[in-house]
């Protein structure tokens, strides 16, 4: 065959191999755009929860809600308050960055689930290199394309389950956003706790240092025995111990609030707030209405409507696949060719895939027990954590009507009297030990009151009192 017949030919088979395409593909947009139709129609028919996720879409961007330089804020290195920790760890924490690029993978999968099948090319030749065929059984060149055609509206189940997989993310990423906010919080108030307990014990060498100046004065006058000297420095020695303790204490827990924007080492002197800003707290029951806000269980409607969602696409498989072809032969020996049209598609005989269909309605149906666990679980937490912030409440109002009052009264009157030689000296140390352990006993307390009312507003998903605007110097 000479050079020119077969360009011709080439040129010919090109051609037709365009209009095969362009046929090909209008039948594929009119499939895809049905699909959408039915996709658009399934969302629409889909009930919104009741409570939408705050900025849906964007948790993954959460810096950006952030001020202008908050992708760019630095660790203070004097004073910290509550919301500058909050800040970085909202920008720094790595836990947070992990689900922020599960967010954006998810985007991708619902993407790629979105997209419709490649058509495929074949190009086959027959019967070459060989010169005793002639006509029909000459050489021939067999240009095909095919197209795979979805049917059952396996898209739109597909598109719609991976959308609602990036929905869950979405969700997670609000929890976990609580969770690290709720850590440092609580971090947070360690630090403030540990810095007053530091003070507390600051106060109590100081208290020792002038009740070893009183014994020391009185043995020197003769009034009491040096014994007396021993036992005051002995119990300075002690307080020392308890300072040295203190100071331990506190730099582990400044580290500790440091990790949670990913730094190693604390550069910020101290932390500002108000410990003895506390307030009633409001009925269990008031609580009890609000717990449905909570990310973490509010996330199981969508959880739901995902399993949901997988059983359509399962059942959607049901329905079988079509494979469309057009192609033509081309004859080199002379200007002939002929055109082959064909469709394909399986028998659904055994496999219906009724297996993954079950498989899927009992994922569904574990999601409903799961959810109920859940809330089952968040509801007894709940129960727990506020007994134990109305305790720690009362144990407040108590120590600071009564007891702390009371203790310094009569460390007042021992010390006084001592000095006037009306007591001795176990009855000035055994007042300074009282007093001393109701202060550290009212820190803990105060502590507990607020570590119980950020476990409380992680449980919310919201602020314990809603309608109090707090400082961002105070703690919430």
């Amino acid at each position: 065959m000479d050079p020119h017949t077969s360009n011709r030919c080439f040129k010919q088979c090109v051609q037709i191999l365009a209009g095969l395409a362009c046929c090909l593909m209008l039948f594929q947009t009119r499939a895809a755009a049905i699909q959408d139709t039915g996709l658009a129609a399934e969302v629409k028919r889909r009930p919104n929860h009741p409570l939408e996720l705050r900025n849906r879409g964007n948790s993954a961007d959460e810096p950006s809600r952030l001020p202008a330089d908050a992708s760019t804020l630095q660790e203070p290195v004097g004073v910290m308050v509550l919301s500058q920790a909050l800040a970085l760890a909202l920008t720094r924490n790595p836990q947070l960055a992990a689900f922020s690029n599960e967010i954006r993978a998810r985007e991708a999968a619902t993407l790629q689930a979105s997209l419709i099948p490649n058509p495929v090319l074949g190009v086959q030749a027959s019967n070459f290199a060989n010169n005793t065929f002639s006509g029909a059984d000459a050489d021939v060149v067999t240009l095909q394309l095919s197209q795979l055609i979805e049917l059952g509206g396996k898209r739109a189940a597909r598109t719609e389950a991976a959308a609602l997989n990036k929905e869950l993310a979405d969700w997670d990423y609000e929890t976990q956003r609580i969770a690290v906010l709720t850590q440092v919080t609580k971090d947070f108030i360690e630090v403030l706790a540990a810095q007053r307990r530091l003070q507390l014990a600051q106060q109590l060498i100081d208290l020792a240092d002038q009740v070893v100046k009183s014994a020391t004065a009185r043995v020197q006058a003769g009034s009491v025995t040096p014994l007396e000297e021993t036992k005051a420095k002995v119990m300075r020695a002690s307080t020392k111990i308890e300072w040295n303790r203190a100071q331990r204490e506190l730099q582990a827990k400044r580290k500790r609030l440091a990790a949670s924007w990913g730094s190693t080492e604390a550069r910020f002197d101290s932390v500002q707030g108000e410990l003895t800003s506390v307030r009633q707290p409001p009925s269990l029951q008031q609580l009890l209405q609000r717990i449905k806000l909570n990310p973490n269980l509010a996330r199981w409607a969508t959880e739901i409507s995902q399993r949901q969602a997988l059983v359509r696409v399962e059942e959607s498989k049901v329905i079988p696949n079509i494979t469309v072809s057009l192609g033509t032969n081309k004859y080199l020996d002379g200007d002939n060719y002929n055109l082959n049209a064909g469709i394909s598609m399986p028998l659904p005989l055994f496999n219906r895939n009724q297996g993954n269909v079950m498989a899927a309605e009992r994922q569904l149906n574990k999601a409903k027990d799961e959810r109920r666990h859940v809330e089952v679980q968040m509801t007894t937490e709940l129960n727990t954590v506020y007994q134990q912030l109305h305790a720690a409440y009362a144990e407040i109002v108590a120590l600071q009507e009564t007891v702390i009052p009371g203790a310094e009264t009569a460390f007042k009157v021992a010390d006084r009297g001592y000095r006037l030689g009306e007591f001795g000296i176990l009855d000035v140390l055994d007042a300074q030990r009282t007093l001393f352990g109701v202060k550290i006993q009212y820190l803990q307390s105060l502590a507990d009151y607020h570590l119980n009312v950020a476990d409380i507003e992680r449980l919310l998903g919201g602020s314990l009192n809603p309608s109090t605007e707090t400082s961002s110097e105070s703690l919430p």
